[in-house]
């Protein structure tokens, strides 16, 4: 009988194979003799009484490595700095990270909030200074150095070092199931985005701060998701989740200690930037609050088709609303809050108490697919969360192909933005556009329906609960609730399925 062993890790005869649990890849094996075979050595398996190095783990990691190597060669057309003839565009190598080096005047060693005002929270801010500082300071002692490329190629290794970490985490989060992790490691948005802008910073704060809730130490994961949400704000909505489980299961004292933590930390690494320098720290409120629609959101897509099927000479709802930005601010709120409140009715009144990676996907898509930005690099939030929530190569696979067709669609857009001669009818990038939308709502349609139907839930099929529930993993509801039939989850994978 197989048994987890006392250390923590996981007895092989436990791990999930995907040839065997998910449909797509069993299908795909078929090309290479079929599914893992009864009698088959798994690579985490002991051979005799040697352990075989080349692990599903370690082979999950060096594939990480592999593809931010790929996003660097990709990136590098551009890391000179020189971007003559709209490079940046046609080779698709464009990086704010480059970009503002110059624009936020560190190449001239102003130091972010108290000698240029900031566009980003916080965070992010001392980030780039953190790193841009010193090479300013490099530069300024031999001129033949060429700042920018110093400045891009160090944050793509801290950056790359945080995506490999996240993988890690997501590791260590599913002993039983590691080649999960390999849907992060090889997704194609992480070779064609990860050094776009510094989103992976709060991807991996907050993949160690859901590490450290999975392990029951609250203050960590609340001040870790509070440095997240320093960096940028979509970490910070995984608190609410974590609340509405919380309270499901009578363990709110857990809940609300990282609440708690996350907001000390949150003020705590705001204040020395907020209060001496505040009109430059207010610059990242300031401009999304004036925001006008932007390229590719579902706003931006209704603007669209006011010109196709209103009446030109009047002013359709969406243009409306671009030209009102505080209603379209009201609004875009309103839709995220509602959606917030319909995940949190879920969460209470689902027949089994969902898993926090469920419940943070839904929360953190719905507010992309409400805002009124939606940035190529924004696809880094949903992918541990994606991978965590519903491991499916299937699905996953074509919410990443949608996502490279955004991709290719976008910088033909910023090209005939740049030379003023369209690369192609808009309608195609709008194409695009609702097509990366239209996959993420397929996404949380089927976490919805995994929610709703847990047998259906490949992460349970492996794991009794729910492994990053931490302090929720195996408790009970609060008596408070109406006693339900618990679905009884089958001891043996679940049968392959796309």
């Amino acid at each position: 009988m197989s048994t987890q062993s006392t250390s923590g890790l996981d007895d092989a005869s436990t791990t999930d194979h995907p040839s065997r649990s998910d449909g797509f890849v069993r299908g795909v094996s078929g090309m290479i003799g079929g599914p893992l075979g009864d009698h088959a050595v798994a690579l985490d398996r002991p051979a005799g009484r040697e352990r075989r190095f080349w692990t599903a783990a370690r082979i999950v990691l060096a594939l990480a490595c592999l593809t931010l190597a790929l996003h660097w060669v990709q990136k590098s057309p551009c890391q000179d700095g020189a971007w003559q003839n709209n490079v940046q565009y046609t080779r698709f190598c464009y990086t704010d990270v480059l970009a503002l080096y110059y624009a936020e005047g560190l190449n001239e060693g102003k130091v972010p909030y108290r000698d240029h005002a900031v566009e980003y929270p916080v965070l992010t801010g001392y980030f780039m200074g953190a790193l841009g500082l010193p090479v300013h300071a490099l530069g300024a002692g031999d001129p033949g150095i060429n700042q920018g490329q110093w400045f891009y190629n160090l944050n793509a290794l801290v950056l790359g070092a945080l995506a490999v970490a996240t993988v890690a985490v997501i590791l260590a989060l599913r002993r039983r199931r590691p080649w999960d992790a390999a849907l992060f490691a090889l997704a194609p948005a992480l070779v064609l985005t990860a050094t776009v802008n510094w989103d992976l910073l709060a991807v991996g704060l907050a993949a160690f701060g859901l590490l450290a809730w999975a392990r029951r130490r609250p203050v960590v994961a609340g001040v870790l998701l509070g440095l997240a949400g320093a960096a940028k704000l979509w970490p910070l909505f995984l608190l609410g989740p974590i609340l509405v489980l919380a309270l499901r299961a009578n363990r709110l004292r857990a809940a609300l200690t990282a609440v708690a933590a996350a907001v000390v930390a949150v003020v705590a690494v705001n204040l020395p930037a907020a209060v001496p320098y505040w009109e430059n720290w207010d610059r990242f409120f300031e401009l999304n609050s004036k925001r006008d629609i932007d390229w590719g959101t579902l706003w931006y897509i209704g603007r669209y088709l006011d010109g196709k099927v209103g009446n030109p000479t009047e002013l359709g709802p969406f243009e409306w609303l671009n030209a009102n930005t505080p209603t379209l601010n009201a609004l875009t709120y309103a839709l995220f809050g509602l959606a917030c409140f319909g995940v949190a009715m879920l969460a209470l009144l689902a027949p089994r108490r969902p898993r926090l990676a469920q419940l943070g996907f839904l929360v953190v898509a719905a507010f992309l697919i409400f805002s009124k930005v939606w940035s190529q690099q924004f696809v880094l939030w949903l992918l541990p969360l994606a991978v965590l929530a519903r491991p499916r190569w299937g699905a996953f696979l074509a919410w990443q192909a949608a996502e490279v067709c955004y991709f290719a669609a976008f910088y033909g857009e910023l090209l005939g933005a740049a030379t003023a001669k369209p690369v192609f009818p808009e309608g195609v990038f709008v194409l695009a556009a609702t097509l990366r939308l239209v996959t993420v709502a397929v996404l949380c349609g089927l976490i919805v329906r995994d929610i709703l139907h847990p047998e259906r839930d490949p992460v349970r099929a492996t794991y009794p609960d729910d492994p990053d529930g931490g302090v929720l993993d195996g408790a009970p509801d609060a008596d408070w609730l109406p006693r339900r039939r618990q679905p009884t989850l089958p001891a043996e994978p679940l049968p392959a399925t796309g």
